[in-house]
């Protein structure tokens, strides 16, 4: 099989080295921003699902109870 590999990739071996070092760093970046973008996507809907989640407490601690008529104590 090696001695096939000239002429599947014809490009002399240190050129085929950098351009494949350069195509995985730019991989890898984009793939870094990706997941980046993602978490401060989740992060910023986590934040405003929980304020979302105190303004309905404090709504719902500002109503009136009506359990507390059939509670006994």
């Amino acid at each position: 099989m090696s001695k096939n590999l000239p002429y599947i990739m014809p490009s002399p071996q240190p050129q085929v080295e950098e351009a494949f070092a350069a195509y995985q760093t730019t991989h890898q970046f984009y793939d870094e921003i990706r997941s980046r973008s993602e978490f401060q996507r989740y992060c910023e809907w986590y934040y405003t699902t929980a304020e979302q989640h105190r303004q309905e407490l404090k709504r719902m601690r500002g109503e009136l109870n009506i359990f507390q008529w059939f509670r006994r104590r």
